[in-house]
C-alpha cells in the first residue's frame, strides 16, 4: 500500500467539506420522466438518447451522479446573467433556456440511465497509468486520482463524477483544459493543480486507463 494514501486521503477530506457545502442537491420533485422528453428532443445528437454518447468528443452522461449533473448544468448557464462558470459556446447556448427544475430532471433522468463503458486501448501504457490512477508521484506532489474517485472510478455522490468507462479523448481533454485554467469550475482549485503536474503522456496514460475502470 502506497505510504502517502493516508495523508492524501485526510487532506482531500477538509476539501471534501467545503465541496460538499457548494454542491446542489436534487430535491424529491425531480422528474425523470420530463427529463426523458427534454434530453431526447434538444440533446439527443450529441449524447445520443440515453446518454451515451458515441462521439468522443462527448462525454457520456449515462449512469452519472445527479448532483455532479445538476452542478455542470448551473456551471454552463451562469447566474443572474453572469459570465459562465464553465465556458463552452455550444453547452452554453444550449442551456440557457432551462428553468433549474428542468435541468433537475435532466439531471435525474441521466443519472438512471446505464452507461455504456469505454474499454482501454493501449497496452503499452496500462501499467503506467494504474500507477498514477492508484498511487500518484510522491516526488513530484501528484495525489492519486483514486483517493478522490475510487478505485474504480466510480466517484462520490454530490462530491466527484464518476469517470470510469469515459471516452479517453474526453477525459484527456478536460484534464488539459484545466492545466491551461481554461475550465475553472472546479472547487478549490482541486484538479487545476492535480492537472499542473501532470504532463501530456501522463494525461493521456491516465485517459486511457480509466476508460477501462470498472
Amino acid at each position: 500500500m502506497n505510504r502517502c494514501l493516508p495523508l492524501l486521503a485526510a487532506a482531500l477530506a477538509v476539501a471534501a467539506t467545503t465541496t460538499w457545502a457548494a454542491t446542489p442537491t436534487l430535491p424529491a420533485k425531480a422528474d425523470p420522466a420530463k427529463g426523458q422528453q427534454i434530453f431526447s428532443t434538444v440533446c439527443v445528437a450529441c449524447h445520443n438518447s440515453d446518454g451515451n454518447s458515441s462521439i468522443s468528443v462527448n462525454p457520456k452522461l449515462a449512469g452519472q451522479h445527479p448532483e455532479y449533473l445538476l452542478k455542470q448544468m448551473r456551471n454552463f448557464k451562469g447566474e443572474g446573467g453572469k459570465q459562465p462558470e464553465r465556458l463552452n459556446p455550444i453547452m452554453n447556448g444550449m442551456i440557457a433556456a432551462y428553468s433549474d427544475d428542468q435541468m433537475r430532471d435532466i439531471a435525474a433522468y441521466l443519472s438512471e440511465q446505464k452507461l455504456k463503458p469505454e474499454v482501454s486501448k493501449n497496452r503499452d501504457t496500462i501499467e503506467y497509468g494504474r500507477k498514477l490512477y492508484r498511487a500518484g508521484d510522491q516526488a513530484k506532489g501528484l495525489p492519486a486520482c483514486a483517493a478522490c474517485h475510487g478505485p474504480t472510478g466510480s466517484g462520490m455522490p454530490a462530491q466527484y463524477p464518476r469517470i470510469a468507462g469515459q471516452f479517453t479523448d474526453y477525459t484527456e481533454s478536460q484534464l488539459k483544459s484545466f492545466r491551461a485554467g481554461e475550465r475553472a469550475n472546479d472547487s478549490n482549485k482541486m484538479m487545476r493543480m492535480v492537472a499542473l503536474k501532470m504532463t501530456d503522456a501522463e494525461i493521456k496514460a491516465v485517459a486511457d486507463y480509466v476508460a477501462g475502470l470498472r
